[in-house]
C-alpha cells in the first residue's frame, strides 16, 4: 500500500487547515438541543495517558511466547522478548516490569484489540494526528483535539482551572510542527485549545510570572500582549470569533495566576511518600500533576511519554533495553494514579485511557494484507542484542486500557492471534468507536456537529463513530 502525502506535504495542508481556521467565523452549531447536558453521563473527567512512539502490544499488556536471545537466532522466532506474568485478572498476562499496573486491573478494561487506520508510509505524528482528532491527515479544516471538543462541549468543571492540560510534550524535538498540527482547538478557537505543561516539575512556573517580574508589569504585558493579538496573523487573517476566543484564553490562564488553584501545579507540596512512587521521570511525574489537577477540576488532561524520533517507545534498535527503561517510567505511576483517583473517590467519575498510535512487530510493517514500505534494516539473523525487540510499525492489533468514568472493571475486550502475525482476530475497534465511547461516557451526543465551510464537520468523520457500549458497565 503507497500513499502520496509525504511529511512536506502534510505541513503544508496542515499549515492551509490552521490559516483557513483563523479566516472561518465561529462555527455554528448545527444542534437544535444542548450538548452541555450529562443527566445520562457516567464520567466528567478524562485523562489521557500517551505511549507515543508506537508501544509493542507483545512486549506490553498482549504478551505472547517469550523467546530467550540467543547470538545468530532467527528473527521470526521472536514474539515476545520478556516473560509473562499474571495479573489481578484471571488467566490474563501482562508482560514483565509491568506487575503494578496488572495488580490494578480489576478497576479496568483491557482492550487487546485496537486496529489503527492504514495511511500509506507510515509516519508517526500523522497516525498522532490521527488518534487525538480522529481525522486521517491533511485535512483542509484544522480537526480539533479530543480534549478540545470535550473543553468546548462541557466547558470547565472549575472556571479558574484550564479546560484541557497537556503535559509533557516539547515542541523542540523532532517533527515538532508535525506534533502541533493536532495539539490544537481547530476551528473551535484558542479558548478551547491545550494549556501546555512540557515539565511537570516546573508546572508551577507555567502559572505565575517569570522571577523578577512582579504583578504590576505582568498586568501591563498581559495588556501589551492584547495589542499584538491585533497585530498577528490572528488579527491580521483571523476572524472576529477567533480573536475573542485568543483573548478570552488569556484571560482565562490571567485568572489562573492569581487563583489558590494554581498551588495545584506545585509538586513541591506533594508528600514525600506519594512524590516518591510518582517520581520515575517527567512522566511519572505528569502522572501525579493530573491526580492533582483531577481533584481540582480539569476536564481533560493528557500526559505523554513525549515522542521524540528514535527515543521513548520508538524502538528502532535495541527494542528489549529500551522497554525495560520504559517500564520502569510507567508502571509505578499509572498504577499508582488509579489507586489514588480510587481511595479519594474520583475514578467512578473519572475516565482513564491508556493508549499509543499504533503497535510494534520484529517482521512486518503495517499489517499483513497492507504492507507498506519498509523503514528498518532489521536483519532475518540476529546477530547482536541490539536487534532483539520489536522495532518495525504494526498496525493491525494494539492494547490500550481504560479505567473508571463507567468503563467495566475487570474486562477484556478483544483478542490477537497467538502466532506471527500476531493481528486482531476478535473484535476490532478503531480510533471513531474509541472516541464516541469517551463522549458517550461524558453524555456528548454522537451527532454533535458545527457548520465549518459551509458543510458539517462532527466529532467523528461524518458523524459515523459509534460507542462500544461493550466497554461500558
Amino acid at each position: 500500500m503507497q500513499s502520496k502525502w509525504n511529511r512536506r506535504e502534510f505541513l503544508q495542508h496542515a499549515s492551509a487547515a490552521t490559516l483557513a481556521a483563523l479566516a472561518a467565523g465561529a462555527p455554528v452549531s448545527n444542534l437544535l438541543s444542548s450538548c452541555k447536558s450529562k443527566s445520562n453521563s457516567s464520567a466528567d473527567t478524562v485523562i489521557l495517558l500517551w505511549m507515543a512512539g508506537g508501544m509493542a502490544h507483545t512486549e506490553t499488556f498482549d504478551p505472547k511466547l517469550y523467546t530467550p536471545f540467543e547470538k545468530d537466532m532467527e528473527g521470526n522466532r521472536v514474539l515476545s522478548t520478556f516473560k509473562s506474568l499474571p495479573t489481578k485478572l484471571d488467566g490474563i498476562h501482562f508482560s514483565e516490569g509491568l506487575q503494578s499496573i496488572g495488580n490494578v486491573m480489576d478497576k479496568g478494561t483491557l482492550i487487546r484489540s485496537y486496529v489503527a487506520a492504514d495511511m500509506g508510509h507510515i509516519l508517526h505524528s500523522r497516525h498522532q494526528y490521527h488518534w487525538h482528532t480522529c481525522y486521517e491527515p491533511p485535512q483542509t479544516v484544522a480537526a480539533p483535539h479530543i480534549g478540545s471538543w470535550i473543553a468546548k462541549e462541557l466547558g470547565p468543571k472549575n472556571p479558574v482551572i484550564p479546560a484541557f492540560v497537556d503535559i509533557g510534550q516539547r515542541f523542540t524535538v523532532g517533527e515538532a510542527e508535525e506534533l502541533k498540527a493536532f495539539h490544537t482547538a481547530g476551528f473551535l478557537g484558542n479558548e478551547f485549545g491545550p494549556f501546555f505543561i512540557p515539565d511537570p516539575s516546573q508546572g508551577l512556573e507555567s502559572v505565575r510570572p517569570p522571577v523578577g517580574m512582579d504583578a504590576k508589569r505582568f498586568e501591563r504585558r498581559n495588556q501589551l500582549y492584547n495589542e499584538l493579538i491585533n497585530n498577528s496573523p490572528v488579527g491580521e487573517f483571523g476572524s472576529d470569533y477567533q480573536r475573542e476566543s485568543l483573548k478570552r484564553s488569556m484571560e482565562q490562564a490571567y485568572a489562573l495566576l492569581n487563583s489558590p488553584e494554581s498551588k495545584a501545579f506545585d509538586l513541591s507540596t506533594e508528600p514525600k511518600k506519594s512524590y516518591d512512587i510518582y517520581n520515575t521521570g517527567k512522566f511519572g511525574l505528569g502522572c501525579l500533576l493530573a491526580r492533582r489537577l483531577t481533584e481540582q477540576g480539569a476536564r481533560f488532561i493528557s500526559v505523554t511519554t513525549e515522542y521524540e524520533p528514535f527515543k521513548g517507545w520508538d524502538t528502532h534498535e535495541n527494542g528489549h533495553t529500551r522497554l525495560e527503561e520504559m517500564k520502569k517510567q510507567i508502571d509505578g505511576p499509572v498504577a499508582q494514579l488509579i489507586k489514588d483517583l480510587d481511595e479519594k473517590g474520583l475514578l467512578d467519575r473519572t475516565m482513564v485511557v491508556l493508549a499509543s498510535e499504533f503497535s510494534r512487530d520484529m517482521m512486518v510493517e503495517g499489517r499483513p494484507d497492507a504492507k507498506v514500505l519498509e523503514q528498518v534494516a532489521q536483519p532475518d539473523i540476529l546477530s547482536d542484542l541490539k536487534f532483539y525487540g520489536m522495532h518495525r510499525h504494526f498496525t493491525d492489533g494494539c492494547s490500550m486500557l481504560m479505567f473508571g468514568g463507567g468503563i467495566k472493571k475487570g474486562f477484556v475486550y478483544g483478542k490477537t492471534a497467538d502466532e506471527r502475525p500476531c493481528k486482531t482476530i476478535e473484535n476490532p475497534i478503531k480510533i471513531d468507536g474509541v472516541h464516541q465511547t469517551i463522549y458517550h461516557a461524558l453524555g456528548i451526543a454522537e451527532d454533535t456537529q458545527y457548520e465549518v465551510e459551509k458543510r458539517p464537520f462532527y466529532t467523528t468523520p461524518d458523524g459515523k463513530g459509534k460507542a462500544v457500549m461493550e466497554l461500558l458497565s
